[in-house]
């Protein structure tokens, strides 16, 4: 594949905070305390997730990011573990903040540890989505990137944003973590910096939240998502979550699990605009073709795009996109259609027939226009799926039910299922008629609890941002 005319990102070669960003240089020269920790951080194995009076550990930094398909060996993955955020949630902003529920926070955390202990069972190298953003807001450059372009004059007045930008410059990281995924109340705000002089701030309740928590980085699909030995840094539908592309971004550019690596960007956050893509509608479904569901979340617009950027940097070949139903239940295709196996998939029944196109690279460009040849694909979504994956057929698994059992296993995620390698998935626990069926078929499940993490409406693959695959 001729990578060699993606769209690519290299840290420039200069020092941010005393350290080199250069991966072919190994000099350092006036290393703080804060870089030193992160780089001591970066070289070891890590662990578990924080338990109390303890800390995350983070991986090497030897890393080379692949994800060139849904079912190779998982060998890296980024998680996050529910934390302070999700005790912000309440029955008066959960819908806001796109929940269907209030989590029991401690239960949550528990089953979020179980899964992460799943995965480390199955030989995964598990990455804590806290410790890296921590470790990376302790580098100068990476705070400025992120209270520039977290709190924009456009979203918060410039007389608001520039008071957020000045405070938090002087927070340690810790500190400044805390607020940026936690939130942070116009209360809370009056006890720590002097009163803006903002409309905006001013206009505000007492108890309503200035800095919005990011509860939804529990599910760390959808901000970025591993396509090749690129990514894509979406920009996400909802206000609510734009900011977790930030997040990645400053991780993606600062952290040194990433930076000096040059990678291709498929997509560059808040930058796309409205043309919105979230990855739980992307499925790596093998190394030269993309399955992209056309959401409530991803627009038709973005999955152009995307495809225009792959087909031109040599990195894919072809995109099928489904529509799916715009719904809360359906909000991206993996609740309803993900990979088992090598030619097997799981299905929600009230997926039905839906529409499907094939998007290809144009085979006589026109100048002016986008090089892409699209065409509707009409002997339905067995067909289309056995075209993206290069074969003459696959297996579609639905599980035999009638359709309150059905409905009730899809809202509990029983389709969002994580492959750790072909016919290995993880899936929640209590979707036993499913994981039956998946077991009659041949499919090896490891069940993992879910009752509260579910309540976010997502499963073991929303919850997981692969960033390293085994080929196939």
């Amino acid at each position: 594949m001729q990578w060699e005319r993606a769209y690519w990102y290299r840290r420039p070669h200069k020092e941010v905070n005393g350290l080199v960003s250069d991966a072919k240089s190994s000099e350092r020269t006036g290393v703080d305390a804060a870089s030193d920790r992160i780089i001591d951080a970066s070289r070891q194995i890590f662990d578990a997730p924080r338990q109390a009076g303890g800390s995350l550990a983070t991986a090497p930094t030897a890393l080379r990011p692949a994800v060139t398909s849904e079912l190779g060996r998982l060998r890296q993955v980024i998680v996050h573990r529910p934390g302070r955020e999700l005790a912000r949630l309440t029955p008066s902003n959960k819908d806001d903040l796109l929940f269907d529920d209030v989590l029991w926070l401690e239960r949550a955390e528990e089953e979020h540890d179980a899964f992460s202990a799943a995965l480390r069972e199955q030989g995964v190298v598990v990455h804590h989505f806290e410790r890296l953003l921590r470790e990376t807001l302790a580098i100068e450059g990476a705070r400025q990137f992120v209270l520039t372009a977290a709190f924009d004059e456009h979203l918060y007045g410039p007389a608001l944003a520039t008071a957020l930008r000045d405070h938090l410059a002087g927070a340690d990281p810790d500190d400044l973590y805390d607020v940026l995924v936690g939130g942070l109340t116009k209360s809370e705000c009056l006890e720590r910096m002097p009163v803006p002089e903002s409309v905006a701030f001013g206009i505000t309740r007492r108890r309503d939240f200035l800095i919005t928590p990011l509860t939804n980085h529990l599910f760390t699909r959808d901000a970025s998502c591993w396509i090749g030995p690129g990514v894509s840094e979406n920009s996400m539908m909802h206000a609510v979550r734009r900011r977790e592309a930030v997040n990645y971004q400053a991780i993606h550019r600062w952290h040194p699990l990433f930076a000096g690596v040059g990678f291709p960007l498929w997509s560059n956050g808040l930058e796309s605009g409205l043309a919105t893509m979230e990855g739980g509608d992307v499925l790596v479904v093998a190394p030269d073709a993309l399955v992209v569901g056309l959401s409530e979340r991803t627009t038709p617009q973005a999955v152009e795009r995307l495809a225009a950027r792959l087909f031109e940097a040599g990195a894919i070949s072809r995109v099928v996109a489904i529509r799916v139903p715009r719904a809360r239940a359906f909000m991206h295709l993996d609740t309803v259609l993900t990979m088992a196996d090598v030619d097997t998939f799981m299905k929600y029944a009230g997926l039905g027939e839906p529409d499907c196109f094939l998007i290809e690279p144009a085979a006589r460009p026109v100048s002016g226009r986008p090089p892409l040849a699209i065409s509707a694909l009409t002997d339905g979504l067995d067909a289309a799926l056995a075209r993206a994956l290069g074969t003459r057929s696959v297996r579609v698994l639905t599980t035999a039910q009638d359709s309150y059992a059905a409905e009730r296993d899809q809202w509990n995620d029983g389709c969002n299922l994580l492959a750790v390698r072909p016919g290995v998935v993880l899936a929640y626990e209590r979707n036993t008629t499913s994981i039956a069926y998946l077991r009659d078929n041949g499919i090896e499940v490891v069940p993992v609890p879910g009752s509260e993490l579910g309540r976010g409406r997502g499963g073991p693959r929303c919850m997981s941002c692969p960033i390293v695959r085994d080929d196939l």
